[in-house]
């Protein structure tokens, strides 16, 4: 059995889709079932069963014998969430549980960590070990994520092998129950359908013009198959990057937006509120050289070919992967 958590999710719901056309049956989902907007995104997959999230210490409890590889990818996920209990309950000791479950029954383990644990990116964005516990998140989110990356690189008992993948901006379909957390594509998509334009932050950043705010923006076809690499490979256990490696800019995004929507370009700008200007991120790019040297070897969407992919495949006609 292989076990997906979030699986209802945007990124987890894609992973179990994946892991079907890699011929695995035999997965086990686990989420919030209770929220009705995420059921398209398993429907139609193959699964063994389905565990609600709080039943699932006591499931795998019964049944980790038999589990093969976890991805744990669920978790609380709003940057604009301050409930620190919130998130300590979901993301860090809940993440605690599952990596514990995983030392008792030796189950390798892939778990969802952010590129939001850089922060401004004052140390870089090198999936170093060693600058983990100096690292500032902007936001209890990043925090939370930053905590657990601390606490596992401190475990002297660890599943056979882990990985904990900091996404950076990821995109594509199943996002669409996500709203405000949604995708920069998702949103560009459906604000050129109600206004044919597109309005961009402008730049409080003499280093920046506007819009040439710089993000590494990532498929979900792409993050999938990088989970499906580290499932068959297992590499050195440790924190990976999962970005491009190539930041982008958000007038190149909502361009490529515009294009793949056969759209005459029309976008303007706007200030970007006050309260968040001091932790606007203006630059964003992962450094890829370990999961490279890991022996990852596809080469990742260009941002044109996976805004196409998805605008034209998927946002157009509201379908899922």
């Amino acid at each position: 059995m292989i076990v997906v958590t979030g699986s209802a999710g945007f990124i987890a719901s894609v992973l179990v889709g994946k892991l079907n056309d890699l011929g695995f049956g035999d997965i086990v989902v686990v989420d919030d079932f209770s929220k009705k907007e995420k059921e398209h995104n398993l429907a139609g997959k193959t699964i063994l069963a389905k565990v609600p999230r709080m039943d699932f210490e006591k499931w795998l409890n019964e049944f980790g014998n038999e589990v093969k590889f976890i991805f744990h990818l669920g978790a609380r996920t709003d940057t604009t969430e301050f409930n620190i209990e919130l998130f300590n309950e979901l993301n860090l000791n809940y993440s605690k549980m599952v990596w514990k479950s995983c030392v008792k029954f030796n189950i390798p383990l892939v778990y969802a960590s952010s590129g939001a644990t850089y922060g401004l990116g004052e140390l870089g964005y090198k999936d170093d070990h060693a600058i983990t516990p100096l690292l500032k998140p902007l936001n209890p989110y990043g925090e939370s994520k930053n905590d657990f990356d601390i606490w596992a690189l401190q475990q002297t008992e660890t599943p056979p092998f882990w990985a904990g993948l900091k996404f950076f901006n990821v995109y594509g379909p199943n996002e669409y129950h996500k709203g405000r957390m949604a995708s920069v594509v998702f949103h560009a998509f459906n604000q050129i359908n109600a206004t044919n334009g597109m309005k961009l932050f402008r730049s409080h950043n003499p280093n920046f013009k506007d819009g040439e705010q710089l993000r590494d923006f990532i498929h979900v076809k792409d993050v999938v198959n990088v989970c499906a690499f580290l499932m068959k490979t297992q590499p050195e256990s440790g924190l990976y990057n999962l970005g491009t490696g190539k930041a982008r800019t958000f007038l190149d995004l909502v361009r490529a937006t515009f294009k793949a929507m056969g759209k005459t370009e029309a976008i303007s700008f706007i200030d970007t509120p006050e309260d968040i200007r001091d932790k606007y991120q203006y630059f964003t790019e992962a450094d890829m050289s370990k999961l490279i040297q890991a022996g990852y070897t596809q080469d990742f969407m260009s941002l044109e070919d996976g805004v196409e992919d998805y605008v034209k495949n998927y946002l157009v006609e509201q379908t899922y992967l």
